[in-house]
This record gives structure tokens, sequence and C-alpha cells, in this order.
């Protein structure tokens, strides 16, 4: 409605607009031409769960108010999922929006042209120096004819960005509809420093102040090998780990020979253990998987009461794997891991017999949302080793909880059986964890505050295991290299408050 008034010469307008009711979506139409609705008309699963994919995440679904803008949004958004879902020549064919003004109703018309769906034919690669071409063809995993996704080339990128050997890695889809059949991608590569040195300063409740320096060689001798070697030298526990493995082959394994040698010290004990392998290892997003068999020979001596000195010697086969599905591995808010460990072997030393035995572990971890600002976490620890009792086992390959993500509230290892007036390792081992825990503030939404209970033990025997519990609160920081964790527990046995702080998450 328009007016005019005022006197003459001095003129106003005034403008009144009225709106009248929303017009919203009655109803979405989404067609699928191309190769992708051929397809689907054909009977492909593959092809129909994508179109039944395409019309479920929808952006403008019936019921919804109808915007120019969010029109535009959802066909783009559409788009988009179509191209990750490997038809990169994707188009809309059709789009029409039918507005009835009297039923203030929106009813939507979407044609889509999907083309060709992209199939794996070439490789071209850009940036080695004197890396091989093999290695970056057996990251890629990709058989000929193989459909080219988005999920598969992110996938692609991950592994050359994890293997090590490369300071940054990109992987694009060459878009030429013409060549789908046969498709290029276009990896670019820049590698890393043949030899890197990295010094590190630290501090852990358990096991006290600690320096580091860590070697990695990329290319051992002009060889396609990867040399690394870590020493650490802590108040409570010294090591040294080694290993060389091959780079990347066939099914993404590395062959590896590898060794360590641990010296740490208890409240009352002792040990120093000696590793030597040779195995395979198989990493990827989700799953790591080694196999390996080892030579060990471990060393233990009290310090305390009557000095008790044993050696004993093992060999064994191995396997470990760990499964992750969460939504971030460095800061982890939902998902889960479960890390497995199994071993068979036949041990001797001096202080029993000469025997077989196996070696059980798992590690359960979740990670679930609560509510808009609450995080809880859980974790349940179980292990067993299965040997006569005159079998003596190195006590590297025995359990002991206690300290730093274990049983908060106890000192580190203490959680253990007490054999000749002294701490030894136990046959079996639980543990577990509650905390929940959110924001200390809006302003500072990356520093946490925490409530925690923990229990468990090691024991000779789960029909020996009397859970200690122990019970605290924390603070934790969640910075870009992973969380630090700064914790208060009250031990139920010791009736004492301890403190306990680490840095990162385990497995």
């Amino acid at each position: 409605m328009v007016r005019s008034v005022g006197n003459v010469g001095e003129r106003h307008v005034r403008l009144e607009l009225q709106p009248g009711p929303r017009t919203r979506v009655e109803r979405v139409t989404i067609e699928v031409e191309g190769a992708l609705g051929s397809a689907a008309e054909a009977g492909d699963k593959q092809a129909r769960d994508t179109v039944a994919d395409l019309r479920r995440a929808w952006a403008l679904p019936a019921g919804e108010a109808f915007r120019n803008p969010d029109w535009t949004a959802a066909k783009a958004a559409a788009l988009a999922r179509l191209r990750a879902a490997g038809y990169a020549g994707a188009s809309w064919k059709a789009t029409a929006a039918e507005v009835e003004t009297a039923d203030h109703a929106a009813r939507l018309f979407l044609v889509a042209d999907s083309g060709p769906l992209f199939r794996f034919g070439e490789l071209v690669v850009d940036g080695l120096v004197v890396h091989e071409r093999e290695t970056v063809e057996h990251l890629a995993a990709l058989q000929p004819g193989a459909p080219l996704t988005e999920a598969v080339l992110l996938d692609y990128q991950e592994r050359l960005q994890k293997a090590g050997l490369f300071d940054s890695a990109a992987v694009t889809l060459d878009p030429d509809v013409a060549q789908a059949d046969h498709a290029r991608v276009l990896v670019h590569v820049k590698e890393a420093p043949l030899q890197v040195y990295t010094f590190g300063i630290g501090v852990s409740a358990n096991t006290g102040p600690r320096a580091s320096l860590e070697h990695a060689y990329r290319r051992v001798f002009g060889y396609p090998l990867t040399a690394s070697n870590t020493f650490s030298l802590a108040q409570k526990k010294q090591t040294w780990t080694g290993e060389v493995s091959t780079h990347p082959g066939e099914n993404l394994y590395r062959e590896l020979v590898g060794g360590a040698v641990d010296r740490e010290e208890g409240s009352e004990d002792v040990v120093l253990s000696q590793r030597l392998r040779l195995g395979r290892t198989k990493d990827t997003q989700r799953l790591e998987r080694l196999y390996f068999v080892e030579a060990e020979r471990s060393a233990r001596w009290t310090n305390t009461g009557e000095h008790i000195h044993t050696n004993t010697i093992a060999y064994s086969i191995n396997h470990h794997g760990v499964w992750r599905e969460l939504d971030s591995v460095v800061l982890p808010t939902e998902g889960f891991s479960v890390s497995l460990q199994t071993g068979l072997g036949h041990a001797h030393g001096s202080a029993g017999e000469t025997g077989p035995f196996s070696r059980l572990y798992g590690r359960f971890t979740g990670y679930l949302p609560i509510g808009k600002t609450w995080y809880g976490s859980a974790r349940v620890e179980l292990g067993q080793v299965v040997k006569r009792d005159a079998v003596a086992v190195p006590d590297s390959q025995l359990f002991r909880a206690g300290g730093d993500d274990s049983v908060r509230g106890y000192a580190y290892r203490s959680l253990t059986p007490t054999v000749n007036g002294a701490e030894s390792g136990g046959t079996s081992l639980f543990t577990t964890s509650l905390e929940l825990a959110r924001p200390l503030s809006a302003s500072m939404p990356s520093v946490w505050g925490a409530v925690f209970v923990d229990a468990g033990r090691a024991a000779n025997g789960f029909t020996n295991l009397n859970p200690a519990i122990g019970t605290g609160i924390g603070v934790r920081w969640r910075s870009p290299v992973g969380p630090l964790k700064v914790d208060l527990a009250w031990g139920e046995e010791t009736r004492s408050v301890r403190l306990h702080f680490s840095v990162g998450i385990a497995y």
C-alpha cells in the first residue's frame, strides 16, 4: 500500500508491506538420469543406494520454509554429493520450483544427469626426487577400473601423508568426462628431508623427568628402507627402540626388523628387557595390523628386603591389531577404539621351569557426547597369560596396574602381586575407567574439567583379583597435538591423594 501525505511542495511516501503466510515446500521430486540412473534401474545395489542417499540427504525437504538462497544451496549440495560418489561430471538437466500463491506451497522438481562413473585408469605423479614411483603406486591400493569416489581419493591422500616419506601430498581427479572410463588420478608430493633429528623434554607422574632423542632415516644407504631410533631417558625408565622397515609394498604391507632395550624401575624392583623382532605390518585409516616373531630376554632384581635376581628368555609369535572408529584420532569425542594382542611362545629361566605360554590382551575405549556440553569416556582393559604355574616367563610379558592411564590414585605399576616379599608382574589384568568432562567456560572451549572413577589390579589369576578403586577430579587442555591431563586422585586403599599428569591418548 502506498500513500502520499504532506503539504503542497512537501511530499512523504509511506510503504506498508503485508507479507502474508510463509511459503513452505510441499513436495520434492528428484530424478536421476545418465549412468547412475541406468544402473539403478537395472537393479545395481550400489547405484540404488547412491540415488536413495541423494534423496534422503536433500537439504530442503517437505515442510521447510522455501527461500531462494536455501534452494540454491540445496541444489549445490546435492550436486556435490553426486560428484563425491564418483560422478565428477554430474550436472542438473532441469530444475524447477512451482509456487502456488493461493496455497503458499512450493513444489520442487529436479532432474540430475550423473554423467559417467569415473574409474581408475592412470596415475600421474609429480614431485618425486629420490623415492620410487612404485611406493606411491602401492599406497594408492587402486585396481584398474575401480570407482573413483571422493572417499577413495581422500583415503589415498591420507595414506601418503601418514607414510612418513612426504612433507605434503595432494590427490585430485582429472575431471575430463571423455576419459571417465580410464580416468587419471593426479598426485603431487613434496618429499620430506631424508634424515631428521628430534629432541624432546617432558615430565610424567609415572616415570619422572624425561629427555628423548629420535632419529628418522627415510632412505637407508639409497635403498627404499626407513630406519628409526628413539632414545628416552627418564628418572624411572630408560629405553631404546629401533626399527628398519621397507617402504609400503603391495597390499600396503611393510616388512620390518626391530629391537628394543627397556629398563624400568618400580618401587621395589627393576626390570631390564631386551627384544629382537622380525615381522610385517599394515596400517590403514581404521586398522593397524602387526605380525612378528620375537626373541626376548628379561632380567629382574629386587632392591628391598631379600635381594632376588632372575633371568628369563622367551621366543614367541605374535599378532597385534588396532581398530579405530573415531571422529578424531588426536582429540576424540565420539566413537571407539579396540586394541587386541595375542602371542604364543616358549620360555625358560632361572626362576622356574621351561615350557609354553600364551598371552592375550584387549583394550576397549569409547567416547560419547552427552547433551550439548558434556562428554563421556569409558575404558575396559583385560589381560591373561596362560601357562603352568611352574613355568617362568619374562616379567615384561606379565601385567601390572596403577598410575596414569591405568588406575589413578596409586603409584605407577604398584597394583601387582607380591612374590617373596617383592612386587612382581601378574598373569591376570583388569582395569576400567569412567570419566565425565565438559568445557569449563564458553570463552575457553579447549579447557575442560573432569570427574572420574578408576578400578583395577593385576594378580596371579582372576580369582585373586580384588580391584582397587580410585576417584578424582581433573583438568584437560585439548591442545592441537593431544590432550594435556592433570588429575588429583584419591586411592581408596592407600587413603591418600595422588597427583597425575600426562600428555596424549592411548589405544
